[in-house]
């Protein structure tokens, strides 16, 4: 081949100049950053491709990931730090050199710290999440209690009814299993690489019961039995399916004897959800809820993959979850092979089967009193179990002053959008005396902020990666920083030095960071770095079915607690339920005549992540315009096609969209994906309508009615 044919191909070589580096590829949450070959040309990504042999991905991208050099080589890339000159939201700025972005803003937080407390100061994470631990620790040894993340409404809840009911997390054991129960599982759109092997698994002849008000690609190539439910209604489920299992005697009577606490308590609650009830309420053939049952109860080992968001993206999504969790103990599926099995999450929330010192790299910074964090006061059990401000009360309290103000915010990748009701956080950042952003792009909510600062993507710098299966990485940077920017890192790194923080590890920077965390695990970040592929990590051990059990389970009793005695300390004071209940998540909008149809925003595309790729070409032709997804009765009966554009409000907003008549979605419900500038979901959502327990909100059940424009 010529050079010219070869430089055409992009293939590597001397001739060409092509070199391949290797990276990650973080657009999705930290379980899913796929091996990514990087080639590089004059200092310029000219392709990706999958890592052939990582043990991850092994050489497999989705869309998202095909399209990171149109990602990294947006337009709207901010080139230098931007100081405001107009209005907040005008996204008028005027570009400044670092050093003076980095003095405004020692000045501005200092000056907040010493006029009203370190707390006045809001530190928060936004995606991706790489750096969270550091920013996490900044905070701390700023001496603010008040860190928060978009863990807010992802993830959290999930932790929290775990860690509340069975003092852990747990896996599904899917080799072993013979029965899997996948609430809410869409592995094909959310998790690309695990596709192929949940097929596996229907190979060897598992049995799949599909909980989705949707039908997708895993109802349709998995499920052996497809539970189409009203949205919101997964807790009513769950009790009524305990019932069946008590009524019938199949649950495991020595397991609940040996190892749970409170069953007396559940059981009483679950005997008030029979099966006409729970159809009803559901909207779900009896027939079809009594056949699940059964295969789950007398088919096992049963495992049950509970998808987090989907569950606890609703104001009763808490309950719901732990509901959902307690059938693991009255079948005697936890911690048995084939069930679910206890796991400690190594690096964010990422089980590797080792142990790092993540946790303890800030909360050795600890500067107060968590329950005196933002949100505290409406939501305990949040403040008590998770080490982060509940931001859902975060306009709340810059707009209300109390219970103490909140004059600046310190914010890398704030995404407005993600908060209910947009319009009225908006409106609290208006309010703020100082805000600071730092992300990729300009952004609706950066242009809102008095400094921008211009962040690195994952190509233009390093960072360590804890993988399932016993590996972790360190990536190299593939290409250098463009234009002016600089990792976030680094950003916090320089700004604690100005600042003086008492923090010499902080002051040292990200690897020392990541020393302190991985010191115990028998490798090294110099390791790590030297090796173009993840490492398989020499203290990681599979989990051991029973060792949990045999070591004691980590709650206040000791015991797996369907009566939950960490709930019961806010029973009396906030009304929290120790036991799982079901509430009904449309109860504050009783409207139904007004506002007939359930609006479900946020489930997951193949082309998207939230907010995020939007405005990446590539991936945006796949579904040019936002539409929302709605009935083929629905559309006969208000005459709408494909495209046809309609109104959809409530007492909270109005959006505009085109609509997708399809048999996928019940009568009765839309299902709008989020994140798009030109309507965005939240805009429905209130701010209020957030779940008492874990301050999360009701995305996935809101009323609201459709007309056509």
């Amino acid at each position: 081949m010529t050079r010219e044919q070869l430089l055409k191909a992009k293939i590597p070589c001397p001739e060409t100049g092509i070199e391949v580096k290797h990276t990650l590829c973080d657009i999705c949450c930290p379980g899913t950053h796929c091996g990514v070959d990087a080639y590089v040309k004059d200092a310029q990504i000219i392709k990706v491709e999958g890592t052939d042999g990582h043990p991850f991905n092994e050489g497999k991208l989705c869309p998202k990931g095909s399209a990171n050099r149109q990602y990294i080589y947006r337009k709207d890339r901010i080139h230098t730090p931007l100081r405001r000159v107009g209005e907040r939201g005008e996204g008028k700025f005027e570009p400044i050199s670092w050093d003076e972005a980095y003095r405004e803003i020692a000045d501005r937080l200092l000056d907040a710290k010493a006029r009203y407390g370190a707390d006045s100061v809001a530190f928060f994470s936004g995606f991706t999440k790489w750096y969270r631990q550091y920013l996490h620790r900044f905070a701390y040894s700023f001496g603010s209690i008040n860190y928060g993340s978009e863990c807010s409404s992802c993830w959290k809840s999930t932790e929290m009814a775990w860690m509340s009911t069975a003092g852990t997390i747990t896996d599904p054991d899917f080799g072993n299993s013979n029965v899997i129960l996948g609430w809410a599982l869409n592995a094909f759109y959310s998790m690309h690489v695990a596709g192929p092997a949940l097929l596996a698994l229907k190979d060897m002849g598992k049995k799949f019961i599909i909980v989705d008000p949707r039908k997708t690609p895993a109802t349709d190539k998995l499920a052996d039995i497809h539970l189409q439910l009203k949205p919101g209604t997964d807790g009513a489920l769950a009790l009524g399916m305990a019932k069946i299992i008590i009524d019938n005697g199949w649950q495991d009577k020595e397991f609940v004897e040996k190892y749970t606490y409170g069953f007396e308590q559940y059981a009483a609650e679950v005997k008030k959800y029979d099966l006409k009830k729970v159809a009803g309420i559901t909207g779900l053939d009896p027939r079809d809820i009594e056949r699940a049952t059964e295969l789950y109860a007398t088919g096992g080992p049963a495992s049950i993959h509970e998808s987090p968001s989907p569950v606890t993206h609703h104001t009763n999504g808490f309950q719901n979850y732990r509901a959902i969790l307690c059938l693991n103990a009255l079948t005697g599926n936890f911690d048995r092979a084939g069930g679910n099995l206890p796991v400690t999450a190594t690096y964010y929330d990422q089980c590797a089967g080792y142990h790092t010192y993540e946790h303890e790299y800030y909360l050795e910074r600890l500067p107060g009193d968590p329950m005196t964090k933002i949100g505290a006061q409406r939501f305990p059990l949040w403040s008590k179990l998770v080490p982060e401000f509940q931001a859902m009360d975060l306009a709340r309290q810059i707009n209300e002053g109390t219970p103490y103000p909140i004059k600046a915010l310190f914010c890398m990748g704030l995404n407005a959008k993600m908060f209910p009701d947009t319009p009225a956080f908006y409106e609290a950042l208006r309010k703020v005396d100082f805000f600071v952003d730092t992300d990729l792009f300009l952004t609706d909510t950066a242009k809102y902020a008095d400094i921008v600062l211009p962040a690195c993507s994952s190509f233009e710098r390093g960072e360590f990666k804890a993988y399932p299966g016993g590996f972790a990485a360190y990536t190299k940077p593939v290409i250098p920083p463009l234009y002016e920017s600089r990792s976030d890192t680094d950003i916090l790194r320089d700004l604690a030095e100005l600042m003086e923080l008492d923090d010499p590890l902080l002051r040292e920077g990200y690897e020392a960071a990541i020393r302190y965390m991985i010191r115990d695990t028998g490798v090294t970040v110099e390791e790590l770095q030297a090796s173009d592929m993840p490492v398989h990590v020499p203290t990681a051990r599979d989990t051991v079915p029973g060792e949990f059990l045999a070591n004691g389970i980590k709650t206040p009793t000791g015991k797996f607690e369907f009566y939950s005695t960490t709930v019961a300390e806010f029973q009396d004071s906030h009304g929290l339920s120790p036991v799982p209940t079901y509430s009904d998540t449309l109860a504050d909008e009783p409207d139904a005549d007004a506002y007939p149809f359930v609006l479900n925003t946020g489930a997951r595309l193949p082309n998207t992540l939230h907010s995020r790729l939007h405005d990446v070409p590539w991936l945006r032709s796949m579904r040019k315009t936002p539409m929302a997804d709605i009935s083929l009765e629905d559309a006969a009966r208000l005459d709408l096609r494909e495209g046809d554009m309609v109104e959809l409000y409530n007492s909270v907003g109005a959006i505009r969209v085109a609509v997708c008549p399809t048999g996928r979605v019940r009568a009765g419900d839309i299902h709008l994906y989020h994140g798009y500038r030109e309507c965005n979901a939240n805009n429905l959502v209130g701010a209020c309508h957030l779940d008492p327990y874990s301050g999360f909100p009701g995305y996935k059940s809101n009323r609201c009615g459709m007309k056509k424009i």
